[in-house]
């Protein structure tokens, strides 16, 4: 994927305001042949991220790369490329959200601090490892709502869309029931959707549910083995509970995810937090910019954090559009709908 600095529009494209910087070369060469091709990635579609995100031209030959543009950009990807290649040489697949992941994590970190090769190998994000295979933060938020999912019984994770608030909850769920920590997975989400009522949806109680819980099945799927998964939810060890059919149960020895809790009322949120007992694990996922009640109903989410912050044995993560990794557009997308000013395009447009 060679190309010349004549050939990028974007590095021309600069504020008038601010200190034109020489173009430099930097040339870096990575010895291990597997984990490089990881690095670059199909089609060179992760070179082609750091490309756009950094306003730099990345030239790959082989295990060959050389960057062009200004010192700091071509500083910032070098950071970039040198993380993941450390990733790669410890067996990681790189997905095009890990690159994302580590282009945040250079430019929030700057250019305070040499960067050091080697410590990269040992400063990587929190992970849950899976027989499958593993799950790693790619954002400092992540990386602390790793952490917190690991230390505490009770944890909120609350945020916009694509900050993988589920998917972690899903994986965290999924490896302290392979670790046999846990002895079931109990599943929950509010039927709250315009028009619909899970009395008019065909089926027995798992068919009506589903499509409320279709974004964790497919988590689940991803992260275990798809039999496992099947077996586990014919015996129960895989549970569907409606949230409306909570009341009264004591969840005990079991992983409990409660999905997009923005949509609970203040007494269906308190009956869910009360249903915790001995051995278990309750996570509670949502985004309050999303809230589906009726107008003038509270949000049960939104309230529980207010009330249980700073509570002993409970944790609160808040992402922000800044931890959003499903793709590029979306943080842009979320951050338009949340009004917060766009900060100053470092990409090729």
């Amino acid at each position: 994927m060679a190309k010349s600095a004549s050939d990028s529009p974007s590095l021309a494209a600069r504020k008038l305001d601010a200190p034109v910087q020489p173009e430099t070369q930097v040339v870096i060469d990575f010895d291990d042949n597997r984990a490089a091709s990881s690095l670059v990635g199909p089609y060179g579609q992760n070179l082609a991220l750091v490309e756009r995100r950094l306003n730099v031209v990345v030239d790959s030959r082989g295990n060959h790369i050389t960057l062009t543009g200004t010192r700091d950009a071509c500083d910032a990807a070098r950071r970039v490329l040198e993380t993941l290649y450390a990733q790669a040489v410890q067996g990681h697949d790189l997905a095009p959200g890990d690159v994302e992941g580590a282009i945040r994590a250079t430019l929030a970190q700057g250019s305070l601090f040499p960067f050091d090769p080697k410590a990269a190998k040992t400063s990587t994000f929190e992970a849950i490892n899976l027989r499958k295979r593993p799950v790693r933060a790619r954002t400092a938020a992540q990386d602390t709502y790793i952490q917190a999912l690991k230390s505490h019984e009770l944890v909120f994770g609350i945020g916009p869309a694509g900050t993988g608030k589920t998917w972690l909850a899903v994986a965290q769920a999924a490896q302290l029931f392979e670790r046999k920590e846990v002895d079931r997975i109990i599943l929950s989400r509010p039927a709250v959707e315009a028009g619909e009522r899970l009395g008019f949806l065909p089926g027995d109680l798992r068919e009506k549910v589903d499509p409320y819980l279709r974004p964790i099945y497919d988590a689940l799927y991803d992260l275990m083995d798809s039999r496992i998964v099947e077996r586990a939810l014919q015996t129960g060890e895989i549970e569907i509970a409606p949230l409306a059919f909570m009341r009264g149960r004591t969840l005990t020895n079991a992983a409990i995810i409660l999905d997009e809790a923005q949509n609970t009322t203040s007494m269906q949120m308190k009956m869910f937090l009360t249903r915790l007992g001995e051995n278990s694990r309750m996570i509670i996922t949502g985004d309050p910019s999303q809230v589906d009640l009726p107008p003038g109903q509270t949000s049960g989410l939104a309230e529980a954090a207010r009330l249980l912050d700073g509570v002993q044995g409970i944790a609160q993560v808040k992402f922000t559009a800044e931890d959003v990794i499903r793709h590029e557009l979306v943080a842009r997308i979320v951050a338009a709908y949340e009004g917060l000013p766009q900060k100053p395009a470092t990409a090729k447009s």
